[in-house]
């Protein structure tokens, strides 16, 4: 009986943490749409640069964690495209790109793959 309620408990928690990672990509994405239509120098496209720089070091920083229970493989190609994120939002930042589709897509894709 203890043990039921303690696999409950512990599937309720990776659900909630499943549903908070699901908004922080929503924040993400919606605060990029406003940047592509205010512009990188605007304080809209800062705090989106930014806020999508954190939350996609975060996500690497965890796939890089022993503790992260993902195949190699995934962990990895999830690691690379956080890398093409940043990279684009540093070109996005100096003003040699406006591609902020890319960003958003792809930031979509994986908020719909948790």
């Amino acid at each position: 009986m203890y043990q039921m309620g303690y696999a409950d408990v512990m599937s309720e928690d990776a659900a909630s943490a499943k549903e908070r990672e699901r908004l922080l990509f929503d924040r993400c994405i919606d605060m990029l749409s406003q940047a592509r239509e205010k512009g990188a120098s605007s304080p809209e496209g800062i705090d989106a640069g930014y806020f999508t720089m954190r939350l996609w070091t975060i996500l690497m920083e965890d796939l890089g964690s022993a503790e992260n229970a993902l195949p190699k493989e995934l962990k990895a190609a999830i690691i690379s495209i956080g890398i093409f994120i940043l990279k684009e939002l540093e070109r996005i930042r100096q003003g040699q790109s406006d591609d902020y589709d890319s960003v958003i897509d792809i930031t979509r894709t994986i908020r719909d793959s948790l």
